[in-house]
């Protein structure tokens, strides 16, 4: 009997890649070669053109040495930090518990759709026409939120929330948090459908509970879309702007001035210079692939990584042994 050919459906990633890299080609590559070379130049200025401006040669990181000196530079990125860890850790937390709860075989949730619809539904929701809702429903002194604290007697003229920077920074990190907890659930429950329903068929036979079914084997089949979620969430995380300028539209000393803030104002507004905001980007760059790495070490598959260790220090005694 001839036996099967086994299909190779590698080839078709490929294949399904190869518009995205053509894409990244034509408008993304060039963009980025750019910015390495402005954020080492002295571009600079609102007359300035790419044949007037030179390599600093002579002292590289000059641009860099800026950044890091300016005082508005460290308190944006400290406001991104701190808003994208109010935002993620809850976020993280409450998307985990509806998974749980979506995909416990004992549970059979009804009406699934319809909820994992509603949840998911912030994150289609434009980020202007959040930044505007958010607006009202904050609006001091007369908004809901504020209505409310006055109606149930917990202040007697409402909440500024715009007053002070740690006020501005916990209503951008909970409008990330309410926009994006869908996706990360969805992102969450795609990966537990794909694990096979025999390895949970063994633990009920083995009698494990819920808690030790989602904590010792959910968890673990699911790490690849843990990382995915834990990187992603990194990347839009430091590089958040759309609902920090829309909702706080604040400068200077607000908390709600990200990083990107910093760089558009620095490139796009006083003496236009491009150098500093293309250096900032540089240097978010490089902070952002070196906690992505720091992930990647963390998440990685122990055992995995200990079978390649001992076929390495294998191959490595084989041709010892053939060296002799």
């Amino acid at each position: 009997m001839k036996s099967k050919k086994l299909v190779d459906y590698g080839k078709y990633g490929y294949l399904f890649s190869i518009p995205f890299i053509l894409a990244f080609l034509v408008f993304s590559l060039y963009p980025i070669l750019f910015t390495f070379y402005i954020g080492f130049s002295d571009f600079a200025g609102m007359t300035a053109t790419v044949k007037d401006s030179k390599i600093l040669w002579s002292e590289p990181f000059k641009n860099f040495a800026t950044v890091f000196r300016a005082n508005l530079f460290r308190k944006s990125f400290g406001n991104t930090c701190i808003i994208w860890i109010m935002n993620f850790i809850p976020q993280m937390g409450l998307a985990l518990l509806l998974t749980a709860w979506f995909t416990d075989r004992r549970s059979k949730v009804k009406g699934q759709g319809i909820f994992k619809i509603l949840f998911y539904m912030p994150n289609i929701i434009t980020a202007a026409t959040v930044a505007v809702l958010f607006t009202q429903i904050f609006a001091y002194p007369s908004g809901p939120i504020n209505t409310t604290l006055i109606k149930l007697g917990l202040s007697e003229k409402g909440v500024n929330f715009m007053l002070t920077p740690g006020r501005v920074r916990g209503v951008v990190a909970f409008i990330q948090f309410w926009q994006w907890y869908g996706y990360t659930m969805v992102m969450l429950i795609s990966g537990v459908i794909g694990i096979n329903p025999e390895i949970f068929e063994a633990a009920d036979l083995d009698g494990a509970n819920r808690v030790q079914t989602f904590f010792l084997i959910t968890l673990p089949c699911i790490r690849t879309i843990m990382l995915y979620v834990l990187v992603t969430s990194l990347i839009g995380g430091l590089n958040m702007f759309d609902i920090p300028a829309l909702y706080a539209m604040d400068r200077g000393d607000a908390g709600g001035y990200t990083v990107n803030m910093y760089i558009k104002d620095v490139a796009f507004t006083g003496k236009q210079r491009y150098n500093l905001a293309a250096a900032a980007s540089i240097i978010m760059f490089v902070i952002i692939v070196l906690l992505s790495l720091v992930l990647f070490y963390i998440m990685r598959d122990k055992d995995e990584a200990k079978l390649k260790k001992l076929k390495k220090q294998q191959l490595k005694a084989a041709k010892a042994k053939k060296a002799y």
